[in-house]
């Protein structure tokens, strides 16, 4: 933005008009277009950002910032700042464009209204992703439509024009970025609103994923046709439209668009699910492990069943406890197994190393490490390596025979005994 917006925003904070109970304008972006035949005849369209306020007021009202175009919101039906209720104005993100309607131009059916009507579109989406809104903001135009598409020649629109409108319709959507676990319910939050009763709306969800597009459902209210499932239709007469899953699979992934339109109005909002699945993970050994000094085994850490693909596995170990026991240091020998993708479309893998016990390693802690996008922090498993001394079997060979051989020499000794004193008491 330039220099002088950017100090009429800084001297409004500091006035505090940025209340959240008192938002009288927002700074916006006002997308503009120049559509054109380029020097091969097809029609090409230029996008220009302009500086931009969308000002809450009535008609007359001074523009808050007489140098920039003020899209003047006036009242109707419909209070857009409803939707916004509770929310700092800087958390705010707002986008104005000019909508077409494609040559199509009926009398928009409220008190009032001129037979032709310039359109634009608002999107007001919050900084953390809590919501995304697209209004529609009307303005009246004296003139006869022209016959040909309206994008085919835009009315200029000079830096300091106020452009007194109403909010003719409104799409919310609560949920714009959605992750979800497998083989849970999840709902897709759409709401709607128009500034006239009895409104001939038609909604329809689609999914689009991998260049795939999908209808999920659509209702008429002129017609009271409905195709498909997932939305209340009880719901509906309030103007909730809202798409529910009953059970989320991998296959449930991609962009969900929630379509509402009033001839000659057509609005979206999208909303992208992304399915995340922790890893549950364990060990092929148990808390303590033994094993005697020079034996070795494979020690297995696995981490199965998780969703997205990519998943990390580090193994530590760690001398036994003491006060200057240095910190968990990372395992160079260990080797992954190849992604196994399940039944499910979920994924395993496996991080092992071979243990080659040494009495010098008794008492190590060795801890597996799995980090994943669904987890806030990585999941540990871990035991302890006890090493015992070999059994010495020469040894114990050794002792046995000479034992043995002591039995032999007292057994002839107390034979040879006996027979002498028996000898005597003949």
């Amino acid at each position: 933005m330039s220099l002088i917006f950017t100090i009429f925003i800084y001297w409004s904070l500091s006035a505090g008009v940025w209340s959240v109970h008192q938002i009288l304008w927002l700074p916006c972006y006002f997308i503009d277009e120049r559509v054109f035949l380029n020097k091969d005849n097809h029609t090409e369209t230029q996008l220009i950002h302009r500086e931009a306020i969308l000002q809450f007021g009535q008609k007359g009202d001074a523009p808050v910032n007489p140098n920039a175009i003020t899209f003047l919101i006036t009242r109707s039906k419909l209070d857009l700042l409803q939707y916004v209720e509770g929310v700092e104005a800087e958390q705010l993100k707002c986008e104005l464009h000019r909508y077409s309607t494609e040559g199509g131009y009926v009398r928009w059916p409220v008190l009032g209204a001129h037979e032709y009507n310039h359109w634009f579109t608002c999107i007001l989406r919050h900084s953390r992703g809590l919501f995304t809104i697209t209004s529609f903001l009307r303005r009246p135009f004296d003139q006869p439509p022209p016959g040909r598409p309206d994008y085919h020649k835009w009315p200029p629109i000079p830096n300091r024009e106020v452009l007194t409108t109403t909010v003719a319709m409104v799409i919310k959507t609560q949920t714009p970025s959605v992750k979800a676990r497998l083989k849970f319910q999840q709902k897709l939050h759409c709401q709607f609103d128009v500034d006239h009763k009895g409104a001939k709306v038609t909604v329809e969800w689609h999914k689009q994923h991998h260049g795939e597009r999908t209808k999920l459902f659509s209702y008429n209210r002129r017609t009271g046709q409905t195709q498909g499932s997932g939305v209340g239709l009880r719901a509906f007469a309030a103007g909730d439209a809202s798409y529910t899953l009953a059970s989320t699979m991998i296959s449930s992934e991609g962009t969900y668009i929630c379509s509402v339109s009033v001839n000659p109005l057509f609005g979206r909002v999208d909303i992208n699910l992304q399915i995340e699945e922790p890893p549950h993970v364990s060990l092929n050994v148990g808390p303590s492990l033994s094993l005697v000094e020079g034996n070795k085994r494979k020690i297995v850490c696995g981490a199965n069943s998780y969703y997205p693909r990519d998943v990390e596995i580090i193994w530590y170990e760690q001398d036994p406890v003491m006060l200057d026991a240095p910190h968990p240091r990372s395992l160079e020998n260990v080797f992954l197994s190849y992604h196994k993708e399940n039944r499910d479309m979920t994924f395993s893998l496996s991080g092992f190393f071979y243990l080659q016990a040494s009495l010098r390693d008794s008492g190590k802690r060795f801890t597996c490490s799995v980090s994943h996008q669904s987890l806030k922090v990585p999941i540990t498993k871990s035991f302890t390596l006890i090493v015992e001394e070999p059994t010495n079997w020469m040894l114990y060979l050794a002792v046995g025979s000479v034992m043995i051989l002591l039995l032999y020499v007292k057994r002839r000794y107390l034979h040879s005994a006996w027979r002498t004193l028996a000898g005597k008491a003949i």
